[in-house]
């Protein structure tokens, strides 16, 4: 009894508050210690990450005991070229934007497109000149023989152009096929938390099975992010690198996220739902193109022996017929 009157004392109520009070203090000023910065220690882990990514990049890129994107140019082909100065009347912006979409890099990619482009004229010109004069007897006039020539030299002039277009065709035909898989791996990577590096390393490495050309322009696009001073190059290079529509969208979607910091998550996946539509509805266009182009091959092949088929037996017996009266 005497407990439960002190506890209705004024004063030991007071005391009891007063009690609570400071320890709810305490407790409050020592959480912030306690507790530990997740945050901050995950930053700390992705900086950590991202300057070993950097490392291994630079020293995958610059080991020389392994294969290099960049090859020195022969000796004789480098002779030629600064003997006659072929960069400064052959070589071209244009030229240059072509082998890098082809994936020629580096000065031997140059050297020998300028050195080709010098001698496949040439060497056309006298192969023809040798043929028609010497080997053919087609008994052509003079000016036909030279305007054969000359024809033959022309070839040789555009022969370099038209394998760079070729070889441009061929990259991103295989690009643009492996493009909607690696967007959607791509947005996998990213959803999961992963830094865009890590991210597209990933997908290079995952993606190379089905086209090779995309899993070196990732990579590339990789070791770029890690020593350039602007991130902003390294993605408007990729997209001048490949000229395909579906990673020039994806660039623009990282500028984007870089600069202003949009959901990048979201903007990818609408731009790898576009490019499977924009995948189908090429699909669709060459099946729809298949009936006015399959007519001529029918009329010209099918016809006259669908013809022949029908006519001959009717011929055989109308002969027999005749030859019996």
């Amino acid at each position: 009894m005497d407990l439960l009157l002190s506890l209705w004392n004024r004063q030991a109520i007071l005391g009891i508050l007063v009690a609570v009070a400071t320890m709810a203090t305490i407790i409050t000023l020592s959480m912030p210690l306690l507790q530990t910065d997740t945050l901050a220690r995950r930053m700390k882990y992705v900086a950590n990450e991202r300057e070993r990514l950097r490392v291994r990049e630079r020293e995958r890129l610059y080991d020389k005991k392994k294969v290099s994107l960049r090859q020195e140019p022969k000796a004789y082909m480098k002779e030629v070229v600064e003997r006659f100065n072929l960069s400064k009347w052959l070589g071209t912006e244009e030229a240059k934007k072509q082998m890098t979409m082809a994936g020629f890099r580096g000065p031997q990619a140059e050297v020998g497109f300028l050195f080709f482009r010098l001698v496949t004229p040439l060497a056309l010109f006298l192969f023809a000149l040798i043929y028609i004069f010497f080997l053919s007897g087609l008994g052509w006039p003079l000016t036909a023989d030279f305007g054969a020539a000359l024809a033959a030299a022309y070839l040789g002039i555009k022969a370099p152009e038209l394998y760079l277009r070729n070889q441009i065709a061929k990259r991103q035909k295989s690009m643009t096929r492996a493009l909607p898989d690696a967007l959607d791996l791509l947005l996998i990577c990213v959803e999961s938390g992963m830094s865009i590096e890590a991210a597209l390393r990933k997908v290079s490495q995952e993606v190379g099975a089905q086209s090779i050309p995309l899993a070196e322009e990732l990579t590339l696009t990789m070791a770029e992010l890690s020593y350039l001073p602007d991130r902003h190059v390294a993605y408007d290079n990729l997209g001048t690198r490949t000229g395909v529509d579906g990673l020039k969208q994806i660039v623009t979607v990282l500028n984007q996220a870089e600069r202003y910091g949009t959901p990048l998550g979201q903007a990818l996946r609408v731009v790898s739902q576009e490019s499977r539509t924009r995948r189908m509805s090429e699909a669709e266009k060459k099946a729809a193109a298949l009936p006015p182009k399959l007519t001529v091959p029918m009329i010209l092949f099918f016809l006259p022996v669908l013809f022949a088929v029908i006519i001959t037996p009717a011929i055989i017996q109308v002969t027999t017929v005749t030859a019996a009266h």
